[in-house]
């Protein structure tokens, strides 16, 4: 009998070992989720164009998009056009913040989950694709710090339009 306890032993810790290589982590294991609402949303878009030309949410999904000869999001601002989705009241200068989104960019692409992790007392900032890591980054020290997503117009001559779709996106805090 001690043959097959001794048998069973060995599998289940081969079992055990293989599972350890193949089974990560998440990435948002031992943050908090915080509450997300629509209060919490600020869309940022060309300033001369409605919201529904540049925006829609349909069942969950963000659709953002923008075209290279669109103004900035405010007059006078020397960036790039965009349309973006901007976190409030969560802006940060201390701490370990994470955000997460599922991300989608229709051409060439599949879905995939991002998160990205700041550690500002650190000063590092983590990139996570479908939560494998991918990017470690030191960040450019203190300041008002936020997350946001969404699409900025292309550099000239490449694509005269750019989109992005998020949904699930959330807020976490170690």
């Amino acid at each position: 009998m001690s043959y097959h306890y001794t048998f069973l032993l060995l599998i289940i810790v081969s079992i055990s070992i293989s599972l350890n290589g193949i089974c990560r982590a998440d990435p948002t294991d031992g943050f908090t989720l915080l509450p997300l609402t629509n209060d919490n949303i600020k869309l940022q878009k060309p300033y001369n164009e409605p919201l529904d030309d540049r925006y829609s949410f349909d069942d969950g999904v963000r659709k953002l998009w923008v075209y290279t000869n669109d103004k900035p999001y405010k007059q006078g601002s020397p960036t790039r056009p965009r349309t973006e989705v901007r976190i409030n009241g969560y802006d940060y200068s201390s701490g370990i913040w994470q955000f997460e989104g599922y991300a989608y960019v229709p051409k060439g692409t599949s879905g995939f989950r991002v998160n990205v992790i700041h550690n500002v007392d650190e000063g590092e900032l983590t990139v996570y694709i479908n939560g494998k890591k991918k990017y470690v980054k030191n960040d450019q020290g203190p300041g008002d710090l936020y997350f946001k997503c969404g699409v900025y117009a292309a550099p000239a001559g490449s694509s005269k339009y750019m989109e992005s779709r998020w949904k699930g996106i959330k807020i976490y805090k170690k």
